[in-house]
């Protein structure tokens, strides 16, 4: 599970800022929220299962995803997929001049095993500058390897990073080239990473993992189960997929070598379009079933429809092994009440059995509910007058346990709001003469 995360001068984001799923000591008005939206993690910590970002558009909302991203990414890929003189593909904050040529800073907190780690590392276009982690064996947090450029140091709790060092190029992480040499607990801590889920609401690729988790037995019931509670006009769903035996009829005919036929039927099949259908009842004038009808999802369904397919594999994978998902634009295509329906299958006890995350970028202020969230599960993002963002809670705000959080947010009570000049004369009177004439 995630704990915290930090990002410094990276996209819009200058100064180092943190988000943190922590629950902080406050009380919410309805003590049912307390008691869902939060769960203990040994004895003296208590993590909240969702979390939302508010912001206007463009106030860097996005680059904290992005930010995530780019972190996980590294972390899987550093070691394999960059040549030694290719540069790191990061973007530092562009709107200063104080921060030209200096590294980005990006550090991450979490539960593995029921320890916690605390990772991270500093970047430029050209090098790892530093790299950390630390762990907490008991009480006290205690380091396991740090790098400063090309010098390492690896504790004896950290013997797998012995003689690693020399093996790792100065733009790769340490911790992935341990793991690259079978290192335990480097892998582990990318199997960590491989887990998270971070997507966008708009990208329509997502449903390849509905489509993939529709092929495993344990997942289909529960699949179509919420695609039927959230969308009531849908009483199944079909995936029909391209026999091999007709592919290979296919490939029979052409000209090329063996080795293109196989090559190529490889290709077809890791890339073959499968046809969704939607099966919907068919009534009789008196409202009874008497069959069904079958609809192509892309050809016959709305965009929320096909949003929801997309989202339910990841959904019910996420809540089954009990990962973290981020969603950024999650409001899209969504009626508010799905949306708010899908919030709540992660502040419940019952649906969240496994301690599954939550955190989303939106614009849907029906959310902005005491009667949904505690004040720590609601962050804003604001860009100042230089440009730069600025991460912050509604937990950090004087606020009764029974206001309108929707309101006063609308009301600019908590900045992060839009502003929008006077544009009632932006198009001019039809009517005046024209001045340049």
């Amino acid at each position: 599970m995630l704990i915290e995360f930090s990002v410094g001068n990276y996209r819009s984001f200058k100064e180092v800022v943190t988000f943190s799923m922590v629950a902080a000591n406050i009380v919410s008005k309805d003590k049912k929220i307390d008691e869902n939206n939060a769960f203990e993690v040994g004895n003296k910590l208590r993590v909240l299962k969702s979390a939302a970002i508010y912001g206007a558009n463009a106030s860097g909302k996005s680059n904290i995803a992005a930010a995530i991203r780019f972190m996980r990414w590294f972390v899987l890929n550093s070691s394999k997929e960059t040549q030694a003189t290719e540069a790191i593909n990061v973007e530092e904050f562009k709107l200063s001049t104080d921060r030209e040529e200096k590294s980005s800073f990006f550090e991450i907190v979490f539960i593995l095993n029921k320890k916690r780690y605390r990772y991270g590392f500093e970047v430029d276009r050209q090098q790892v500058v530093s790299e950390w982690l630390f762990h907490v064996p008991r009480t006290k947090e205690a380091k396991l390897f740090e790098r400063n450029f090309k010098k390492f140091q690896s504790t004896s709790a950290f013997q797998e990073g012995k003689q690693i060092a020399d093996k790792t190029r100065n733009n790769a992480l340490f911790i992935s080239v341990v793991a690259q040499f079978n290192g335990k607990l480097a892998q582990e801590i990318l199997q960590w990473f491989r887990d998270l889920y971070i997507i966008s609401g708009l990208d329509k690729t997502n449903r390849k993992y509905t489509m993939d988790f529709l092929q495993r037995e344990v997942y289909e019931k529960d699949i179509i189960q919420l695609i039927k509670k959230l969308d009531l006009g849908i009483d199944d769903i079909q995936i029909k997929q391209p026999m091999v035996s007709d592919l290979e009829n296919i490939l029979s005919s052409s000209n090329a070598s063996e080795e293109s036929k196989r090559r190529l039927l490889s290709q077809i099949l890791s890339t073959r379009e499968r046809n969704i259908s939607t099966i919907h009842w068919k009534y009789d004038s008196e409202g009874k079933k008497q069959s069904t009808e079958s609809f192509n999802i892309d050809n016959h369904e709305s965009e929320g429809t096909k949003k929801l397919f997309a989202l339910a594999g990841i959904l019910i994978d996420t809540l089954k092994k009990g990962k973290f998902l981020l969603i950024d634009e999650f409001d899209a295509s969504l009626h508010p009440l799905i949306s708010c329906a899908i919030l709540n299958l992660f502040n419940s006890n019952e649906a969240n059995l496994h301690k599954a995350q939550f955190f989303f970028m939106t614009h849907d202020t029906n959310l902005l509910s005491n009667k949904i969230f505690r004040r720590d599960q609601i962050w804003f993002v604001e860009k100042n007058k230089s440009g730069a963002s600025n991460l912050y809670s509604l937990a950090e705000f004087k606020v009764r346990n029974d206001a309108s959080f929707e309101s006063d947010y609308i009301h600019g009570k908590y900045g992060a709001i839009p502003f929008i000049g006077d544009i009632d004369r932006l198009i001019g009177d039809p009517n005046a003469e024209d001045i340049l004439k």
